[in-house]
Formats: C-alpha cells, sequence, structure tokens
C-alpha cells in the first residue's frame, strides 16, 4: 500500500530582547548558571510579572510578517505541570486567546512545486529553565538562566507532506526572522527549536492517523532525519497491523527514543494568569509595526530579478540574508553594473564572509571602485581578487592596494610586444605546431606571456599581439 506522510510543526523562537519576558532579568546566553534569575523568574512569593513591551513588538512583527491576524486583545494563561526546570510549576503562556491567528506562509516545496503552509497560531511565552545531566555525576542539576526568556511558538496546520518540505519550512521562517530580526535562529544556543507531529494515512486518503510527536532536534538536517525515522516506524508498524500509540519521541542521540506519552491540551489545565492583565494593542500601534517591516526576500528576489536583470539563481542567492542584500545594493548603488556586482558579491564576498564568519569588511564604495578597475582594463580579474582580500586590512583605496601588490594591468603595447617576442623566441618549436595548423595552442602561449608578465598584462592586448606575431609571414 501507498502511504501519505502528514506533518505539522511547532516552533519555539527565542525574541532578541536584552531582557526575560515578565521581569528585568538578561536574557543572555552563557553566563554562570543561575546568576540571571530574580524573584519574579524564579516564581517566589509577593513577585508580579510585568510584559516585556520590546518582546510584545517583536511578536507583532513575526505575525505581521507571515500574514496573521493580530487580535487587539490577548490573554496570558498558566500551563500547569510538574518538571524540575520549571520554577514556578508553571508556565505563562497563552491559550484560548493568542496574540496572533490564521496566518500562511508560501515556500518552494522539493516535492511539490510552490505550496502555502497554514499557520495556525502564533502565541507569546515564557521558557522554561535546563536540565544539565552532565555536570554531576550520577545527578542533575538546574540552570534557571532561561527560565523566563521570551519565545513566540509558531504551529502550523498539517500542511506538511514529506520530512523534506518540513525541512524547507523551517529554512523559509528562519530567512524571514532573521531578516525582521526578531531572533538569531541560533539552534545550537537554544534560540529556535522544533517540535514535529507526524501521522501517516492511505495515499489519497482522508482520516489522520495517530499522530506522534519527535523533539530534541538540534538543526534542520536533524529534523528531516529524524521524520524520516518516524514516517518509516509508523508505516512498519501499521503493515505489521500492531497499534500506534500516541508517543512523545527524543531524536537528540541521532536515533528516536520514546520519552512518554503525548500530552494533550486539558492536561495542562490552563486558566488566565491572575497577575497579569490581558494584553490590549492599539490599531494605530499596530499600523506602525506594519508600515516599519522591512522588505521581505520574497519580495526582494522578485524586484533583484526585474530591477537589476539578476537571473532567478542569483537573486535567490543575493536575497538570501538581509546583510548581503544590503550590501550588493549599496555596490549598486556606488555605481557598479548589478550584474557584475552580483557576480563578485557571491563569489569573494560570500565566501570572505563564511570563510571567517564575519560581516564584510569592505566598505561598497571600495568594491565598487574595484569591479570599474576590472572593468578598464587597470586589473585582470585574478589580481582583482588578491586585491579585495587585501582590502579587508586595510582603508586604502584599491588602486593604492594594487600598486602596493604590484598587480596593476599593464597595457603599454612595448611592453607587451617584448614580453610575447621573448616567449616565441623561446619556443619554436610550438610557434612552428601552431603555423602547421595546430591553433590550440594559443592558449598555451597566452599562459607562457601572462607568466612572463607576472599576471600583469592586458589579456586582450596579449591575445591580439599574439595572434598577429603567429602569423606565417611574421
Amino acid at each position: 500500500m501507498s502511504w501519505e506522510t502528514v506533518i505539522g510543526l511547532e516552533i519555539h523562537v527565542q525574541l532578541a530582547t536584552r531582557s526575560k519576558m515578565f521581569c528585568g532579568c538578561s536574557s543572555a546566553f552563557g553566563d554562570q548558571p543561575n546568576t540571571n534569575v530574580c524573584p519574579t523568574c524564579l516564581g517566589l512569593p509577593g513577585a508580579l510579572p510585568v510584559a516585556n513591551l520590546e518582546a510584545v513588538r517583536l511578536a507583532t512583527r513575526a505575525a505581521l510578517a507571515l500574514d496573521l491576524t493580530i487580535h487587539r486583545t490577548s490573554v496570558f494563561a498558566r500551563k500547569n505541570y510538574f518538571y524540575p526546570d520549571l520554577p514556578k510549576g508553571y508556565q505563562i503562556s497563552q491559550f484560548d486567546m493568542p496574540l496572533a491567528t490564521a496566518g500562511r506562509l508560501r515556500i518552494a516545496s522539493p516535492d511539490r512545486d510552490d505550496i502555502t503552509v497554514e499557520i495556525t497560531r502564533l502565541h507569546l511565552e515564557e521558557d522554561a529553565g535546563k536540565s544539565l545531566h552532565d555536570r554531576i555525576p550520577e545527578k542533575t542539576a538546574v540552570d534557571f538562566n532561561r527560565a523566563g526568556v521570551p519565545l513566540v511558538e509558531i504551529v502550523t496546520e498539517p500542511d506538511l507532506r514529506s520530512p523534506a518540505e518540513a525541512r524547507a519550512f523551517l529554512v523559509a521562517l528562519k530567512q524571514i526572522l532573521q531578516y525582521l530580526e526578531i531572533s538569531d535562529c541560533n539552534m545550537e544556543e537554544g534560540h529556535l527549536r522544533v517540535d514535529a507531529n507526524l501521522s501517516i494515512r492511505p495515499a489519497n486518503g482522508s482520516t489522520l492517523g495517530v499522530k506522534q510527536e519527535v523533539k530534541n532536534m538540534n538543526s534542520f538536517a536533524a529534523a528531516e532525519r529524524a521524520l524520516e525515522q518516524l514516517r518509516d516506524r509508523q508505516i512498519d508498524l501499521v503493515e505489521a497491523k500492531q497499534a500506534i500509540e500516541l508517543t512523545t519521541f527524543s531524536a537528540a542521540s541521532g536515533a528516536l527514543r520514546a520519552i512518554r506519552k503525548k500530552e494533550e491540551s486539558h492536561d495542562y489545565r490552563y486558566f488566565p494568569e491572575p497577575d497579569l492583565p490581558p494584553l490590549t494593542l492599539a490599531d494605530d500601534w499596530i499600523a506602525d509595526e506594519r508600515h516599519a517591516l522591512p522588505e521581505l526576500p520574497e519580495a526582494k528576489q522578485i524586484r533583484f530579478q526585474h530591477e537589476y536583470g539578476i537571473r532567478p539563481y542569483d537573486a535567490d542567492v543575493l536575497s538570501a540574508t538581509r546583510q548581503i542584500a544590503d550590501y550588493f545594493e549599496a555596490v549598486v548603488a556606488a555605481g557598479a553594473p548589478p550584474v557584475e556586482t552580483g557576480k563578485w558579491v557571491m563569489g569573494s564576498v560570500l565566501h570572505e564572509t563564511k570563510e571567517d564568519d564575519h560581516p564584510v569588511q569592505v566598505d561598497p564604495s571600495r568594491l565598487a571602485a574595484l569591479i570599474a578597475m576590472v572593468a578598464r582594463g587597470d586589473l585582470s580579474t585574478l589580481a582583482a581578487k588578491r586585491v579585495y582580500r587585501a582590502l579587508a586590512a586595510t582603508n586604502d583605496g584599491p588602486k593604492a592596494v594594487a600598486e602596493r601588490l604590484g598587480v596593476l594591468q599593464v597595457r603599454n603595447e612595448d611592453q607587451i610586444t617584448a614580453w610575447v617576442e621573448a616567449v616565441l623566441q623561446a619556443r619554436d618549436s610550438e610557434v612552428a605546431r601552431f603555423r602547421d595548423g595546430e591553433t590550440k595552442l594559443l592558449g598555451f602561449f597566452m599562459g607562457q606571456v601572462m607568466q612572463q608578465s607576472g599576471g600583469k598584462a592586458d589579456p586582450d592586448k596579449v591575445r591580439a599581439i599574439l595572434s598577429d606575431k603567429l602569423q606565417p609571414d611574421s
């Protein structure tokens, strides 16, 4: 029998605020355990929470970018459960009156071309602490620094039909969140965490099978692998006529491990948070946040194609991050041709930023000047790449750097003729073969002349002079 996979995602995203959701403690990652805590985030008697306006603003921007309906009034609720890293014995979240509902995100599916994934809801909540199982032998330690850190939870409809499609959705969502500077989405630091629900049903069937959940996936690739394992496991069980249980699995070790029976919402005994009033947003405030949204990746990609004549693949690469997209446009604004700029950004610029993991070091005006030098024939492309690498370590312009490196292209015909004649005099047999019809040797002679000149000769002039000198009557 052929089976269809049905996947829904719950994504927890840490918001890029300096303080926690309901108190003034730092939300910084990596500080000494249990140093960023106070009576409020520890849930001590008498301490009252106050909502972080910056977290509300970032969550609102995320909702607007995902085409969700923002509700003017939403309500915080207590989600009750006991776990050692939850100091209050409950988590402040939102339940039946969330910040936003009914959104969508269009993605390029690897299986079905472009699809639209419906987003059920986006709500605000606080994070729990962290259990540490490797600090004290045979014991579990608890760090409450994360307790109270602001999160948004984004829940999709079960619209995804393969693990690869789920990964594509996560990549597209992360790109938008980073464009908006809502979160850095660093999965290694727990800033983006994914829980996935998966079930199977017969192909063309309408009734969903029993869903199971998988958690603790530390990368998008790991999420795809875990969902593949869960899909295959369910198919094997159904085809062996065994029941699928409502189970939550951990994928932390790379292999699925059952950790508990999956909870339902009634298990958490939600009720409105008595210490927080309803969150009410003014229409004008929401409108201002909508106006402040930057151009999003899909719109930017389309504009790059139409405005700059960039190919679709190149436009996709150039709009992949806001930093690179802004840099590309700044170089073009400094006078460089868009297509040639795109080649430089996708080549040397991206290589440099990925290799050293730092922002672009060469300011746009100097890259534009370097591109102009290549266009005028002052530098070969190879020499220009050397100059670009050197520009990162200095404030000098590209001409000064090229002079210092000794790579300014020589265009003087007398000098180039001397290099050509020196090469031809040393290669009598190759000259004879060329004149006998072995014209592919022109490339060999080009290389020899460029080597003779130290890479400084103008290739176009070299080619022209060689072609003239290699004629039989020369």
